[in-house]
């Protein structure tokens, strides 16, 4: 049978369109349905954000300053620049004090519907009052509860019923790689929403408490403000950013809500936080403490002194003791041990673990409130330095970390813990760094002590401080005796 002669391009057609009419166009349909598998694992948060918002607060402060007016240009320009008169100025002019107001700005979240709000100390320190608005514009006083520094945590109160909570969950559930949000007022813009994951859960900074650290965006104003899991619960009070530019950088650190609500307790009731001490300093031990000790590691805090009938000398600790655990729990650090023992109720036994030549030792130890300190120990050199310059000069100081200097780019110094009105009318703010005082380097807290209690009455003071990597120097009149 004679076969048709088909073109090639002909056949290739038929081909396509048997194809096309046998699958009935199924195969591109099902191509284009293919759900978008790569975004498919990211969380919606709006509705966790319309439930959880309405409970977070805008924080504003208010404090009082005293401000010199009466002067010439020059005048006022030296004394705002240094904080002192032009030598002669009074005999040419009288300065007159006028009362000026300096506002802050923070975050904070409701835990009860009757007012109770949680914050950070560093938002209301120092303030004169304090108000709070809702999402819904309404705005409130507020009544300071009581204040932490230690911890970082302060307790307002407003008067109203019925107002939006946020739940609080434990911070003891969270683990690293976990998706959480942040709700507050960064550089003033209320109910600003960031997220992030929690990218370690107990990272030790130095301070008191482990914190708990996260990448989720958080600037100036964020203070105070929750950090929220995705079952809309609290788990932190978003405090803290590692930064080198005074924003953030990329990590941000947050008061874990159990240590929070712990504290919040205690102000709750009394105003203030008690805290059990057992009268040692410490000092930390590294490889070659260790092997000169024969110890199987570096693991453990070395017992630098123990305080003269002191809970810990009852208990028969000795200088040269090596404490392992506290109640069970593994002691690496100072701060470690001093928040275990800060948590024991006073009062109460707590087992200490101790290595002393060549044995473990158990002994029993009552924790109990402490009103001073003895003994020539870092921790006593800072409690009497800060107790003479915040009557002198309005401040109180701690000791700067290794990393805290490279990240400053110093090379000695102090931070200023606190800053009280007599300092704050002169330009200085916490987390200042002084590192000279009149002529003297300030190299510790102990060099710090030494040149305030060396300052004379009547005589300026002119200290070089560093701020945000800059240099600058204030001058003022401290409170001399």
């Amino acid at each position: 049978m004679h076969k048709p002669n088909v073109h090639p391009v002909k056949k290739l057609c038929l081909a396509v369109c048997l194809a096309l009419s046998v699958a009935g166009m199924a195969a591109p349909t099902q191509v284009l349905a293919a759900p978008p598998v790569a975004v498919s694992g990211l969380p919606d948060l709006t509705g966790l954000v319309e439930q959880v918002a309405p409970a977070v607060v805008n924080i504003r402060t208010v404090e009082k300053i005293q401000i010199h007016r009466g002067l010439s240009d020059f005048d006022d320009y030296f004394f705002r620049f240094f904080g002192m008169p032009v030598p002669g100025m009074h005999q040419r002019h009288r300065p007159e004090t006028e009362e000026q107001v300096r506002q802050g700005m923070g975050s904070g979240f409701i835990i009860s519907e009757d007012g109770y709000i949680l914050t950070n100390h560093h938002v209301i320190n120092g303030a004169d009052e304090v108000f709070v608005r809702l999402i819904d514009k309404r705005e409130f006083k507020a009544k300071v509860i009581g204040s932490d520094k230690r911890t970082d945590v302060a307790l307002l109160k407003v008067k109203g019923t019925n107002l939006p909570v946020l739940k609080t969950g434990r911070s003891a559930d969270i683990k690293a790689g976990q998706w959480v949000l942040a709700i507050g007022s960064p550089f003033k813009l209320d109910n600003t929403v960031t997220a992030g994951i929690i990218s370690a859960t107990a990272r030790d900074t130095g301070d008191y408490l482990p914190l708990i650290q996260t990448d989720v965006a958080v600037n100036p104003g964020n203070s105070g403000g929750p950090l929220i899991n995705m079952n809309g619960e609290a788990i932190g009070i978003n405090s803290q950013i590692f930064s080198r530019s005074g924003g953030y950088m990329g990590i941000s650190f947050a008061v874990p809500i159990d240590e929070a609500l712990q504290v919040a307790d205690q102000l709750k009731k009394t105003g203030k936080v008690k805290r059990g001490q057992i009268g040692v300093h410490v000092s930390e031990i590294n490889e070659e403490t260790a092997k000169a000790m024969n110890l199987p590691n570096s693991r453990g805090i070395l017992v630098a002194h123990v305080e003269e009938g002191s809970p810990a000398e009852k208990a028969g600790l000795e200088a040269g003791d090596v404490i392992l655990k506290y109640n069970g729990h593994e002691v690496e650090s100072a701060s470690e041990l001093s928040r275990l023992v800060g948590e024991t109720p006073v009062g109460t036994d707590a087992s200490v673990t101790v290595w002393r030549k060549g044995t473990n030792h158990t002994l029993s130890v009552r924790p109990k409130v402490m009103e001073g300190v003895k003994g020539d120990s870092k921790a006593a050199v800072k409690a009497v330095a800060n107790n003479k310059s915040e009557k002198v000069l309005g401040v109180t100081v701690d000791e700067l970390g290794d990393e805290q200097k490279k990240s400053l780019g110093v090379k000695h110094g102090v931070v200023i813990t606190s800053a009280k009105k007599q300092a704050l009318s002169v330009g200085l703010r916490r987390g200042d760094v002084i590192v000279r005082m009149n002529n003297a380097d300030v190299t510790d807290v102990a060099s710090f002590q030494q040149a305030v209690s060396s300052l004379e009455r009547n005589k300026m003071v002119i200290l070089m401080v560093v701020r945000s990597g800059m240099v600058t120097y204030v001058a003022f009149q401290p409170s001399v005796d």
